[in-house]
């Protein structure tokens, strides 16, 4: 019996091992592009597997995956904020279905070989962060009206290494919420374009290095008051809020290895929130901003936790077009709680609130 069962587990190890390697295919995306996509699989020290996801279409960077398991030939490979893979292994191939926000989207992956391996591209260089003691103002700026046909919304800080800050589709009063850390709510006594009026900005500051969150809120700042005319005084007024807290469960959050100093949140797909690198005062910052439909009022973060985490987030609005099939996932609140580890209670409370006392469209670029 004995035999037998080392039999067994020698077989069992030596199976594993068989998934160790580069495995590669490509996906097509829904109404998208082709990307072409490599697992790298290898081995931890205690045996356990491990995966780096490379997308040699896009920049090619790799992503860390938060676990790979191999489970009766049954490959799950997950992938903090952005979805995973899951395929059932046959020889040198995979074949399964590679999920990020919305519906799976079937991909066969093929083992590499010498002859038919992709090239993955060397990492590039970590781009330098602007010192801690800077103080930016933007050297080049341009604010554009958005394209009514545009969609999407978005402020990125960075991207692809670039000392810049771009938007899309911002109000005013988004990039005021923005640069002063405050919700909506807490802006008033403005003129109503203010919330209507969509604009597009690219911004460089006049400061070597990639900027932090707060040091392009200091620019953003100073580019408002300049182009904006934005003057305006503090007062407090009770507002409804939310409070962000740990679950009694505990978090259920994943450390993030990304070496960066920016956060990255975004919509993976119409119920899919994808949060990487960010620290949960930036995550409670981004609730309101866009899932007004969900969080209607600021959101303060009482976590107590420290550090930048990466997860996923899925949630059926409460105002849904259709009502919620049985395997859409819960409301907002309660998917919170059970997917994160976390707590949103509401709570009525004195605010700071900013009130406009003057501003103008935006001067000529």
């Amino acid at each position: 019996m004995r035999k037998l069962l080392l039999l067994f587990t020698l077989t069992a190890v030596a199976f594993a091992q068989n998934i160790t390697g580069d495995w590669q295919g490509t996906l097509q995306v829904p109404q998208g592009p082709t990307l072409r996509l490599v697992f790298k699989i290898s081995r931890a020290d205690d045996e356990s597997l491990k995966a780096t996801l490379y997308s040699l279409d896009q920049n090619g960077q790799s992503i860390n995956a938060t676990s790979a398991t191999l489970q009766g030939g049954t490959l799950k490979i997950a992938i903090a904020a952005i979805g995973g893979y899951e395929g059932k292994v046959n020889g040198d191939s995979i074949a399964g279905a590679f999920t990020q926000g919305g519906a799976p989207i079937p991909l066969t992956l093929l083992r590499a070989t010498p002859a038919t391996a992709w090239a993955i591209p060397e990492a590039p260089a970590p781009p330098k962060p602007m010192a801690a003691d800077a103080d930016p103002s933007f050297d080049v700026a341009t604010i554009k009206p958005s394209d009514p046909a545009q969609q999407g919304f978005g402020i990125t800080l960075g991207r692809g290494g670039a000392n810049v800050l771009t938007t899309l589709n911002t109000t005013l009063t988004d990039l005021i919420a923005f640069a002063y850390n405050v919700h909506v709510r807490q802006i008033t006594g403005g003129p109503s374009w203010m919330d209507s009026d969509k604009y597009d900005l690219n911004v460089r500051p006049d400061t070597p290095g990639i900027p932090n969150v707060k040091q392009m809120q200091t620019v953003l700042k100073k580019l408002i008051t300049a182009r904006f005319q934005l003057a305006f005084h503090r007062d407090k007024k009770e507002l409804s809020a939310y409070i962000l807290t740990v679950a009694k469960t505990g978090p259920k959050l994943t450390k993030s290895q990304s070496t960066g100093n920016n956060p990255g949140i975004g919509m993976t797909g119409p119920r899919t929130m994808g949060v990487m690198n960010c620290t949960m005062a930036e995550f409670a910052g981004f609730l309101p901003m866009r899932v007004l439909n969900a969080v209607d009022r600021p959101v303060v973060d009482q976590t107590a936790l420290t550090g930048r985490y990466d997860f996923q987030l899925k949630w059926t609005p409460d105002n849904a077009a259709t009502p919620p099939a049985a395997d859409d996932p819960p409301d907002l609140f309660t998917a919170v709680q059970q997917q994160l580890g976390l707590k949103l209670d509401a709570v009525h409370t004195p605010v700071d609130v900013l009130v406009i006392d003057k501003v103008e469209k935006p001067s000529a670029n």
